[in-house]
C-alpha cells in the first residue's frame, strides 16, 4: 500500500470495501429475480437505459440497498484493524481503535498498595469501559430501526421460495 500512497490516508478505509463479493452476489441475485422483466417492459415502452434505472430499477432496489448499507455501516463501525495496520496518524483513528486501546489499558494500578483503593479503582475502570462500549454501540442501534423494515426482505434475497 505504500507504493499506492494509501498509508495514512482516509482512502485506506474506503477502497477495501468497494468490491466485496458478498454484496455483489446480493445485488446480482436481487436483480436477477426482480428487475429483468420490468426493465424489458420499460425499454419496449421507449424508456432509455438511464430512465429505466432511475424510474424502475432504483425504486424497487431499496430493500437490497438498505441491507447492504446496514452491513457496510456495521462493518465500518466495528473495524479497527485497518486503522491499526495502515495508519500512524492519530487523527485518522476511528472510535473503535480508541475503544480497543481503552479496553487494553490497566491505567497503572500496580502502584496502589491499599487493596480497598485498588478494588475501587478497578471497579471505576470497568464502569468506564462498559460506558464506552454502550456509547460506541448507540449509533448502530439508532440506525437499525430505520432500516429494519427493509432488513427482513433484503436478507431473504436468494433464499428458497416456497
Amino acid at each position: 500500500l505504500r507504493k499506492l500512497h494509501l498509508v495514512d490516508t482516509f482512502l485506506v478505509f474506503i477502497i477495501p470495501y468497494m468490491m466485496v463479493p458478498f454484496y455483489i452476489l446480493l445485488f446480482r441475485s436481487y436483480f436477477q429475480d426482480h428487475v429483468h422483466s420490468l426493465r424489458e417492459a420499460a425499454i419496449m415502452d421507449g424508456a432509455t437505459e438511464f430512465g429505466t434505472f432511475l424510474r424502475i430499477v432504483l425504486p424497487i432496489s431499496v430493500p437490497v440497498i438498505a441491507v447492504v448499507a446496514l452491513y457496510v455501516a456495521v462493518a465500518h463501525w466495528n473495524n479497527y484493524y485497518n486503522a491499526l495496520v495502515y495508519t500512524t496518524d492519530s487523527s485518522l483513528h476511528p472510535l473503535q481503535l480508541y475503544l480497543r486501546q481503552l479496553l487494553l489499558v490497566t491505567m497503572g494500578t500496580d502502584s496502589v498498595d491499599d487493596p480497598d483503593a485498588l478494588k475501587e479503582i478497578q471497579d471505576m475502570i470497568l464502569t468506564i469501559r462498559y460506558a464506552v462500549i454502550v456509547i460506541s454501540t448507540l449509533p448502530i442501534m439508532c440506525l437499525y430501526p430505520f432500516l429494519q423494515k427493509y432488513f427482513v426482505q433484503g436478507v431473504m434475497i436468494g433464499s428458497l421460495k416456497g
